[in-house]
């Protein structure tokens, strides 16, 4: 079958769209932790309080929006299956989300991927299709496959149901601590900064969100700052996560709407703060999850004594890059 890619309507989800997905998401997930950390509050300077979505069934936080998506499918956009393109929790997102309601999946990822990750989508009954040298030639990738035979392509970030249902993480912060000075979150493809952006935005507006990047990845970034779409040549960080070289149009409009401040974070304060999670929290962050912590500390004379909140957005690290972080 030779189709076009069907483009999903590019709109902006509102805290109601967040509040029907929390809805929907609920029966399948578990209310993730939000904890505080005597010791790891002390090492900061601040009231630290982590919102741990490593906890989650794929051990990462892009599980809520596969759900939200995959849910929302219409009869035949189940039959005729779905493909994305990831370098590693997105792709297990949409793979599980998919196996729960009987949909084929195909995942298209970089060569020489993350290979627990690429392990998990399997584990999930995803197909998985490994070519190009970064995330933007495997998205290439997808959407090729896409038009060659029909099936529904989940772009990564221009996809309203994956920002609404990240978005449900800061729901469930609000409930537990509505009264954080500041929240800070990873951007990679920005699903998670655009649907938490918009849920404090709406309901919570004296609450600082502060988005992070990876210095040697930092596109979405600079787009933030300049207004226009910029991209990069290559990324080069084992933040996996947060390796896009082209911002995604959808979440970078929400959160230049919405984002308080953007900083950047290099590759060694990253893993200080994967060894400040093990030392002071007995937990485990990869290069992403670790990267709001990373800046609240890269922040800590203007966070000093407020109440923050960081998004833990994922665990996935393989257990090779721990041994040499914390060697």
């Amino acid at each position: 079958m030779n189709a076009e890619i069907r483009m999903v309507t590019m709109y902006k989800p509102t805290l109601k769209d967040i509040l029907a997905a929390r809805k929907r998401i609920q029966p399948y997930l578990l209310k993730t932790p939000l904890r505080e950390y005597d010791a790891l509050s002390e090492a900061v300077g601040c009231e630290v309080y982590v919102k741990h979505e490593n906890h989650q069934p794929t051990g990462a936080f892009k599980i809520r929006g596969g759900i939200n998506l995959v849910s929302q499918l219409s009869a035949e956009e189940r039959r005729r299956g779905v493909v994305t393109a990831s370098t590693g929790n997105h792709g297990q997102s949409i793979a599980l989300a998919s196996r729960m309601f009987g949909v084929r999946a195909i995942i298209c990822v970089p060569r020489n991927p993350n290979p627990d990750k690429v392990r998990a989508i399997r584990s999930f009954g995803a197909e998985i299709v490994e070519e190009g040298k970064d995330f933007e030639e495997a998205k290439w990738n997808a959407e090729r496959l896409a038009k060659e035979h029909g099936y529904r392509y989940v772009h990564s970030g221009n996809e309203p149901h994956l920002i609404a249902g990240v978005g449900t993480i800061a729901l469930e912060i609000m409930e537990d601590q509505p009264d954080l000075d500041a929240v800070i979150v990873p951007v990679g493809g920005g699903s998670g900064g655009a649907g938490i952006s918009t849920a404090y935005k709406a309901a919570s507006p004296g609450t600082k969100v502060i988005g992070v990047q990876a210095e040697n990845a930092p596109s979405v970034y600079l787009s933030w700052k300049s207004g226009r779409m910029e991209t990069t040549e290559a990324v080069n960080t084992f933040a996996d996560g947060l390796a896009t070289r082209r911002p995604f149009e959808l979440p970078l409009e929400i959160m230049r709407e919405n984002l308080d401040d953007f900083v950047l974070v290099s590759e060694e304060e990253m893993k200080d703060a994967i060894r400040l999670y093990v030392d002071k929290a007995h937990t485990i962050a990869e290069g992403a999850g670790a990267a709001s912590l990373a800046a609240a500390i890269k922040m800590r004379e203007r966070l000093r004594g407020k109440r923050v909140g960081v998004i833990l957005s994922g665990g996935n690290l393989t257990s090779a890059m721990l041994r040499e972080i914390l060697g």
